[in-house]
């Protein structure tokens, strides 16, 4: 993992991307954060903007951060996305980032807690095929834009891959709920819950700098929950 002093750029002054900020200070990097009304269509993200910049890191909003990948993959800057709600353009953001040359590393969730629920979960799968029955909850802010959350879907698609069976997904939003998700399996004669729930955001900003960090100076497109026990 890269150790030395790294110049981030954190795109989004929302309350995870100000969490990103302050803990990369903490860690020693320089960092410049831009907020959306400064970077519309992902018009300040211009070569000469990003001329000094080790790794970008995007918690902007599923409007906005195609825009900005396209730039930066255009810059050859590394990049960090903990942005949800793109994922139907992936293949094409995976051949861009291949054809540039350049790192990226991308995460429906960079909690280190989520990405072990994750394990869990896969270990769990086969149940699938022996009379169980599956549901997912996810509980979030009422200021959250994507739902499913983008963690639900990837844990989804893990289920689906591991226990050939796509499962349903419930989506509540109350108060300032930072996240709760629910794996429950049923079968007629016992039941299976896991749960994980996130207690601060924190836990996400600390993943997304320890992947800026890992992925400083390296080439090639990551998924988070594929890399999180490098870091």
């Amino acid at each position: 993992m890269n150790s030395l002093p790294l110049r981030l750029l954190v795109l989004g002054r929302g309350k995870t991307g100000a969490l990103v900020a302050e803990v990369a200070r903490e860690r020693g990097h320089q960092v410049q954060s831009i907020d959306a009304d400064v970077n519309q269509n992902a018009a300040w993200l211009t070569p000469e903007h990003l001329g000094n910049v080790d790794v970008a890191i995007d918690f902007t909003a599923p409007d906005a951060v195609l825009a900005n990948i396209e730039a930066c993959v255009r810059a050859h800057k590394a990049m960090i996305v903990g942005t949800t709600g793109w994922y139907s353009e992936l293949d094409r953001v995976r051949q861009a980032v291949e054809q540039a040359g350049t790192a990226f590393v991308f995460g429906a969730n960079f909690s280190y807690g989520v990405n072990l629920f994750f394990r869990i979960a896969q270990a769990a799968a086969p149940a699938l095929a022996h009379n169980y029955r599956g549901h997912i909850t996810e509980r979030h802010h009422i200021h959250k834009k994507d739902a499913p959350s983008g963690t639900a879907a990837a844990l989804q698609r893990l289920l689906e891959q591991s226990g050939g069976e796509r499962l349903e997904i419930t989506s509540e939003r109350e108060g300032d709920v930072t996240g709760t998700h629910t794996l429950e399996l049923v079968s007629s004669g016992d039941r299976i819950v896991l749960t994980h729930e996130a207690k601060s955001r924190r836990t996400f900003a600390e993943g997304a700098v320890l992947a800026a960090e890992w992925i400083a100076g390296k080439k090639g497109f990551y998924d988070f929950k594929n890399i999180f026990n490098q870091l």
